[in-house]
């Protein structure tokens, strides 16, 4: 087994770094968000089930948590974490009446340092529901919380910005994820999202436009028709198809299993090929998760009942006023402070009242001059948002 045993101590660099557990995480707003918005999107757009997850794993080492590992969709908005995450989140507090066990993500810190990247520019929200920025030193201070487990997609960037011709394959795998699992003596619990591929198909990318993009502040950027929609209607950015998200859980690995040598004697090269071991792992899993659970992306026949079941909520499940209701929020819960309230979604008139409210919902409307003010609000409110200590005053 690794030399590091669950009695040690953690080192200094990683106790001065222990503020990210709690600088920006509240659990009452990603419960508020959850039963204000995320349900019924769930409920009726993505439709998500968790397969295999009825006996939840349990930490091997008490004091370490568990990393849980999935693929990335290529080339989508990650819808897919966001409804992990929340579905995950009221299965663990309808079955086991808790949230210790609940998987807290490392996300790229573009996600969080992009204005663009946070979902209707709702200011810091993947750090406010959870996520860490995946740093090395983020990475190795996580190791050492004991509230939840991890959540991390180990293929990187490069995961997110896979073409669709290249669906379903795992890229390379951090080796950081081998090493301090194998650091820290915990398993490794990979779970696999399936049809999220199709959130956005048949979109590609080329490296040297991603080049570009990155300059101000996107990763990478699909092409795809529906790159034109959002030129002419902003809200699209964040479009996701009605795909049916399944997350399908896989079989435990345990990384010590597959070497004897310590941290400390592994080489480059050996950590490379242990990670291409899992890899290859996760790879054969998911290609059956995807025959049993991935050969009807969207079922409408499905959505179409769910609409029908939700209609007095309309037009809030569909995309378009989604912009008005994250933006509504945000105004609730952040600038006024309120905790505990109902957004009331199927009262008459519900969108047009919070479009009055928050006037600046209208430029997701506005062909391409409605990009100006939605980047100028981004980006001053992510500049107000650099400083943790001032929403933990809320």
């Amino acid at each position: 087994m690794p030399a590091t045993t669950s009695t040690s101590l953690p080192p200094p660099a990683i106790v001065a770094n222990q503020h990210i557990y709690d600088d920006y995480f509240r659990e009452e707003f990603t419960q508020t968000l959850d039963e204000n918005i995320l349900q019924l999107l769930d409920r009726v757009w993505f439709r998500s089930e968790l397969v295999g997850f009825e006996n939840f794993p349990q930490r091997n080492n008490p004091d370490r948590p568990l990393i849980f590992a999935s693929n990335h969709s290529g080339m989508a908005f990650p819808w897919d974490a966001i409804v992990a995450l929340s579905h995950l989140w009221r299965h663990l507090l309808d079955k086991h009446g808790t949230l210790r066990d609940l998987p807290r993500p490392l996300s790229a810190p573009l996600l969080s340092q992009t204005a663009l990247m946070n979902p209707y520019l709702v200011n810091e929200f993947w750090k406010k529901c959870g996520s860490v920025d995946a740093t090395t030193l983020n990475f190795e201070t996580m190791m050492y919380y004991q509230d939840h487990n991890l959540m991390l997609y180990p293929e990187g960037v490069p995961g997110i910005g896979k073409g669709f011709n290249r669906k379903y394959q795992f890229q390379r795998l951090a080796t950081s994820m081998v090493r301090l699992a194998l650091q820290h003596g915990t398993d490794i619990v990979p779970f696999y999202t399936i049809n999220a591929e199709y959130l956005n198909p048949y979109a590609y990318s080329w490296d040297w436009i991603n080049q570009f993009t990155k300059k101000i502040g996107i990763p990478f950027l699909p092409l795809t028709v529906l790159l034109i929609l959002v030129l002419i209607q902003p809200w699209a950015f964040y479009l996701a198809l009605p795909a049916k998200l399944t997350f399908v859980m896989g079989t435990r690995i345990r990384p010590s299993d597959l070497t004897s040598k310590t941290t400390d004697e592994l080489t480059r090269e050996e950590y490379l090929d242990l990670s291409e071991q899992i890899r290859q792992r996760m790879q054969a899993e998911m290609d059956a998760a995807v025959l049993a659970h991935g050969q009807k992306p969207y079922r409408w026949a499905e959505l179409w009942q769910r609409m029908k079941e939700n209609r007095r909520y309309f037009p809030f499940f569909l995309p378009f006023a989604w912009p008005a209701m994250f933006t509504e929020f945000e105004r609730l819960f952040v600038k006024e402070g309120r905790r505990d309230f109902n957004m009331q979604l199927d009262k008459p008139g519900a969108w047009l009242k919070m479009v009055w409210r928050n006037p600046i919902t209208l430029a997701y409307f506005i062909p391409l001059i409605g990009w100006i003010p939605l980047a100028i609000k981004g980006y001053k409110d992510n500049k107000l948002g650099q400083k943790p200590k001032a929403y933990r005053s809320n």
